[in-house]
């Protein structure tokens, strides 16, 4: 059996995607905890491996989770998926940052394995592996961006930095794993085995990097275009000049 966990955007109408998913005959699956109200959980009986349930999980933040989900039904889903998404990202991205998890049933409390998830046969919903994804940013030789552009994108990086660090849940434990000591220690686990940590100081590190290039390119204009003012302040008194000469 297989997951695959995708990230395509910063936020879900879950209440819309529901309504389009129940429409199309899968079934949402109701039986969750009361604080679990920022995920959707859908089942499918369309499964990759036969006998055990297909269900997907989507959560509110953005990303989504196909545990044993046939390709042909996950391709279908991820359709009707993009017409309820609030900024999406773009699709090469969402396809080249992406995770595939082997998992089993067993007996014995659910856990991380070398890789492998051990499912309690007992238990009808695991973790919720998620993803991050990498903003990517393109430069070029010559800078061809206008100083209200510069500022906007110092703008949507410290946004991004915000979401990242204060806004989400990557830096530290969802309240719903507080009163759950057992699956708090598989998130945590997953967290570990997924290197959610140092993926979050890495893009940390990006992000510097990159809000320390638009600072360079606010300098390098602001300096460009204190040099067109001393220009033409040079220009008009050339001419004030020549103009009272011939006089």
């Amino acid at each position: 059996m297989q997951c695959t966990a995708f990230a395509t955007a910063d936020e879900y109408h879950l209440g819309n995607l529901c309504h389009e998913l129940t429409l199309k005959g899968y079934v949402e699956i109701t039986s969750l905890p009361r604080d679990a109200a920022n995920v959707l959980v859908i089942g499918t009986e369309k499964s990759a491996k036969e006998y055990d349930p297909g269900m997907v999980f989507f959560f509110r933040e953005g990303s989504v989770a196909f545990w044993n989900v046939e390709e042909r039904t996950m391709k279908n889903i991820m359709q009707v998926l993009e017409g309820h998404e609030i900024q999406p990202y773009e699709i090469a991205l969402v396809h080249w940052e992406n995770e595939e998890i082997n998992y089993r049933r067993g007996e014995g409390q659910s856990k991380l394995h070398r890789g492998d998830i051990l499912l309690n046969l007992d238990m009808s919903l695991a973790n919720d592996p998620s993803l991050t994804s990498l903003q990517i940013l393109k430069s070029r030789r010559k800078v061809k961006l206008s100083h209200a552009d510069v500022m906007q994108k110092i703008g949507e990086l410290f946004a991004l930095r915000h979401r990242i660090n204060l806004s989400s849940d990557l830096l530290m434990t969802p309240d719903f794993y507080w009163d759950r000591e057992h699956l708090e220690q598989l998130y945590d686990k997953t967290c570990q085995f997924l290197s959610i940590n140092r993926r979050v100081k890495v893009m940390n590190e990006k992000l510097q990097h990159c809000t320390e290039l638009t600072d360079l390119m606010r300098n390098h204009l602001s300096e460009k275009h204190a040099l067109r003012l001393e220009w033409m302040i040079i220009i008009l008194i050339t001419i004030e000049v020549i103009y009272f000469t011939r006089l």
